[in-house]
């Protein structure tokens, strides 16, 4: 079993994370440890992530994460050379035509793997320009089975949405949520997959679907699908969607005088979803991946105390979010797979990759066949008194 050393000296960190944390509009930018100056002994990693556009916050979080990793580990020795880690980031900007380019631009700059994206959308899109270009990629966050499938070269350190929407409707049905409506965004992967995985599980538990509204990209008003889900009056309302509409859903939905509890998946564990939402996001549920207060091993203690001195150096809430420590987590696992292949090869590291065994943030990392996290457990958490709580955690067995 492998394991990553421990995080010695956070004051350190918090100094280094200071020289690589600012975000960038242009379609790339170099962070963390440029070494590109000296052309020697360097290998890029490419972080393919939104940090603009419609999912561009929970992009940035993810980023935050392979950041702070490239300052813990910023090095890797191969064949008894050690070499400098240079991140390549690409801003996809939550676009699937702007993920197609923001790719090419990854393999043009010669990256060895590739760790994003957040929005299964992005991730589907580009997943053939790496594999046509042979070099593996590691998604953080993006959930949706196509993103792996029939693609060797994806793998992901995240679960699935045919489990997150499983483990959601587990809960409802538990808590005793009998009837539940179901919104999603028309031609959004994440959203359109995980409300169907939702109600299949919803339905075979006994729960009865009483209404499903689809609505589109961009849309801000919601109040002719909320009519008519407040006329089927659910008990839950299941709406995955990304962190700009949350908040419009939720405080249109309470402003009509909708009751039920308001439920989603791992986007909405994010912040400005209370900012926006104020008062109406209390008692909102959702799945996610990871708990900062029960850290799984030694590398997840370490993490929990040098991210958040990391958070705060950049201004940010030393809240630590779920994609963060997936973030985190890719990076540490491309790293190892890199000591396994004892290669700079793409295509070698893919192959590692496939037998990698990595001691993450958010629990031990190995892949299944399909190149998909073997994980079996989600966090519940609400929105209490405007701060995100854990509930509970759940699996499909339970």
């Amino acid at each position: 079993m492998k394991k990553f050393l421990s995080i010695a000296l956070s004051a350190c960190l918090v100094m280094g994370a200071l020289a690589g944390c600012g975000s960038s509009s242009s379609s790339s930018t170099s962070s963390g440890n440029d070494a590109s100056a000296s052309g020697d002994n360097v290998i890029k990693i490419g972080v393919f992530e939104p940090q603009t556009g419609e999912n561009g916050g929970g992009g940035l979080q993810e980023v935050y994460g392979i950041r702070y990793a490239n300052q813990v580990y910023p090095t890797v020795e191969v064949g008894g050379t050690e070499y400098t880690i240079q991140l390549v980031e690409v801003d996809n900007k939550s676009d699937k035509t702007e993920a197609v380019t923001a790719a090419q631009k990854l393999v043009s700059e010669g990256v060895v793997t590739v760790l994003g994206s957040y929005g299964s959308g992005v991730s589907i899109a580009a997943g053939d320009i790496f594999a046509e270009a042979g070099i593996p990629a590691i998604g953080c966050s993006c959930t949706n089975p196509q993103v792996t499938s029939g693609n060797e070269w994806y793998f992901r350190t995240c679960f699935l949405d045919p489990f997150q929407g499983t483990v959601m409707a587990n809960y409802a049905i538990q808590n005793g949520y009998q009837k539940a409506a179901v919104i999603t965004q028309l031609g959004d992967d994440y959203s359109s997959g995980l409300g169907s995985f939702f109600k299949s599980a919803f339905e075979k538990l006994g729960g009865t679907i009483v209404a499903e509204e689809q609505f589109q990209t961009n849309q801000s008003d919601f109040k002719a699908i909320l009519t008519n889900i407040k006329s089927a009056n659910p008990d839950i309302i299941f709406a995955p969607s990304s962190i700009t509409t949350a908040p419009l859903i939720i405080k249109q939905a309470r402003e009509m005088g909708i009751t039920a509890v308001i439920a989603a998946g791992d986007t909405w564990e994010n912040a400005t979803i209370i900012e926006n939402a104020g008062a109406d996001a209390e008692g909102t549920v959702f799945s996610t991946f990871y708990d900062e207060a029960a850290p799984a091993n030694d590398e997840a203690a370490a993490f929990v105390d040098g991210f958040k001195a990391y958070l705060t150096s950049i201004g940010e809430s030393d809240i630590i979010p779920a994609v963060s420590a997936l973030g985190y987590d890719a990076y540490i696992t491309a790293v190892q797979a890199i000591k396994d292949a004892d290669s700079v090869d793409p295509a070698a590291i893919k192959d590692a990759l496939k037998n990698v065994h990595v001691e993450g943030v958010t629990g031990d990392i190995t892949f299944d066949e399909n190149g998909d996290a073997n994980k079996d457990m989600a966090y519940i958490k609400t929105i209490k008194d405007g701060q995100i709580v854990f509930l509970t955690t759940t699996s499909i067995d339970e």
